[in-house]
């Protein structure tokens, strides 16, 4: 499941402190590991003019109302770029997810704490205040709750439809422990645009990357599942390199994906986040992210988000819009987060950092 927080990099951030340099972390009984430091290319650019000013705006509102976004909790390396450009992402559902798959950085238990029954008005004020134009609305696993969290999520979404009416919503959900009664009652005329499912990683690395209830075969069932469903809806899926995939593999999972009738997809790099967590096995250079966003567009994806700074939920708003026929996210004001081999209608030109 990616229905929580990729792992990112805080590029304000940079140095001993982060896996950026050669940082090492002592653990029980003495060892000692060592994680890999970041390739030159990690970095991206800041936005300038008037999307420089909505994300100022936004910013202000966050800490005006002392909000909570994945965006900033995560310290992903977009926030100016998706804030920017009205685009923001919220986690539901507590912050204790029922799994332990080996990438994520969230807390795991097998008993979370209750739903917070006041959350659906939170967050639909949240997104009010913040002023945005297309919210990601992203859960944790819930595999304590009959229906794996559905009816919260479904409350949630419809709270952020009735007090924001013009925001579009994209749902990055769970897998629901494969309950498709309980995804069947969760999209039943839910107003939202994108049904979001990540299958995090190829098919082979399920055991190692990916708690054991969790599978690329799962995955697929339930974005399959949610097209049928709901063929108004575009779906969506992610996958994470640098796991121990090799490159074939990644394109033969996006062909599985594609055959599933998932219309977007986005490719970033893993990185990771603590001593605990699955240590970084290779480091792709843009070049081959450039290539994956060519042989995904080959294969009839109608949106592409690959390179090494992209994140699930990377431009969603403008990601949506190219799914409906609009110009390439990589296309326009190239931030350098994902990269292509298209031609560039127009270059940022803001600052690197």
């Amino acid at each position: 499941m990616m229905a929580t927080r990729l792992p990112t990099v805080d590029t304000s951030q940079i140095g001993t402190d982060s896996c950026s340099g050669t940082h090492t972390e002592t653990h029980k009984g003495g060892r000692v590991r060592e994680r890999k430091r970041l390739p030159n290319w990690f970095k991206t650019s800041l936005p300038v003019g008037k999307s420089q000013s909505r994300y100022n705006s936004t910013m202000s509102r966050v800490k005006e109302n002392g909000l909570n976004t994945v965006c900033v909790e995560a310290r992903c390396p977009n926030i100016h770029d998706c804030w920017g450009r009205g685009t923001a992402t919220f986690m539901i559902a507590g912050d204790v997810c029922t799994r332990g798959c080996r990438f994520c950085a969230v807390n795991t238990a097998k008993l979370p704490p209750p739903l917070n029954p006041d959350e659906p008005e939170d967050l639909a004020l949240a997104i009010e205040n913040m002023g945005i134009s297309h919210a990601v609305i992203t859960v944790v696993n819930r595999d304590d709750l009959a229906d794996g969290g559905a009816a919260h999520y479904r409350k949630c979404i419809m709270a952020v439809h009735q007090r924001c009416p013009d925001v579009g919503i994209e749902l990055l959900c769970s897998d629901l422990d494969g309950n498709l009664e309980s995804l069947k009652a969760l999209l039943d005329d839910l107003p939202i645009r994108v049904f979001a499912h990540n299958v995090e990683c190829v098919p082979r690395l399920d055991k190692v990357v990916r708690d054991r209830r969790a599978s690329f075969a799962q995955s697929l069932k339930i974005l399959l599942e949610a097209k049928n469903l709901r063929p108004d809806l575009k779906t969506k899926t992610s996958i994470m390199v640098g796991l121990g995939e090799t490159d074939s593999e990644i394109v033969e999972a996006m062909k599985m994906a594609r055959s599933s009738e998932v219309d977007m997809i986005t490719l970033g790099q893993y990185l990771q986040p603590g001593g605990r967590h699955l240590a970084v096995d290779r480091f792709p250079e843009p070049s081959q992210f450039a290539d994956w966003d060519r042989e995904a567009r080959e294969m009839g994806f109608s949106a592409v988000a690959s390179g090494p700074l992209v994140r699930s939920s990377y431009r969603a708003g403008l990601l949506w819009e190219e799914s409906m026929g609009l110009e390439p996210v990589v296309t326009r004001e190239s931030t350098g987060s994902a990269v292509s081999h298209l031609t560039f209608s127009s270059v940022d030109g803001g600052q690197k950092i």
